[in-house]
């Protein structure tokens, strides 16, 4: 009976044992938490950094420790060229040299345990001040209808062109939509900023390619350029 006895007590024990291994396996394998950006803070210009010569500063990128992660990986867009850099970390800060007065987006990538996917952490941009700067142009205007490559179907002719913008200096005064056939650099209308996101119905035809962009334009005469889009009309 007293071995019968201590028979279960050890079958008790090695359930425990395996349902404590089964849930720090689960805890281990789990994908990374998302991590939340801290600096350079969003929409604003980037003054604590370090100038390395008349042209250039480095910049310390922070954001926050996250569970179950290996390594991050931070992806910096110079958004006036489209220059891509990305940068591998251990730890939750990377520190990278950066040309002044120019308009940037940053996000960091988390990754975890092999097998296990990434987390991504939200897209913030960010001016870099240059020596006596007063006053920023403004972030470069984001397309975000028609997406740039795609078909879209015209209703009575129109097709709404839609695009999102941000200034630091809060002064954006008014937007430059150009809009053809061949290279996007015919103007169709002049619109003034009210709000972030701004929308405007636009003649066009069936079955064609067409080009568009839009300028943005601030009180003081500073201006930024989205570039080119494309989409096709059926």
């Amino acid at each position: 009976m007293r071995m019968l006895k201590v028979k279960y007590i050890l079958q008790i024990l090695f359930l425990f044992l395996i349902l404590c291994c089964s849930k720090d396996e689960v805890e281990n394998t789990g994908r990374p938490g998302v991590p939340n950006l801290v600096f350079p803070e969003n929409n604003t210009p980037c003054l604590d950094t370090t100038v390395v010569n008349d042209n250039q500063s480095s910049v310390t990128f922070r954001w926050s420790l996250t569970r179950d992660t290996n390594s991050y990986r931070l992806f910096v867009t110079n958004l006036s060229t489209d220059e891509l850099q990305q940068f591998s970390s251990e730890n939750p800060e990377v520190t990278a040299t950066l040309n002044h007065g120019e308009p940037y987006s940053w996000k960091v990538r988390a990754y975890g345990p092999k097998g296990t996917a990434p987390s991504e952490s939200e897209t913030w941009k960010f001016y870099l001040s240059g020596p006596a700067v007063d006053n920023y142009a403004p972030f470069p205007p984001e397309l975000t209808f028609p997406i740039s490559g795609s078909t879209v179907t015209p209703i009575n002719n129109l097709i709404p062109l839609q695009w999102s913008c941000s200034d630091v200096d809060n002064d954006l005064s008014l937007y430059e939509v150009y809009l053809d056939k061949v290279d996007g650099t015919t103007l169709i209308q002049i619109i003034n900023h009210e709000s972030e996101t701004t929308s405007l119905d636009a003649q066009v035809e069936q079955g064609f390619v067409y080009y568009w962009k839009v300028v943005a334009k601030d009180a003081q005469g500073n201006e930024s350029n989205s570039g080119v889009y494309s989409f096709r009309t059926n």
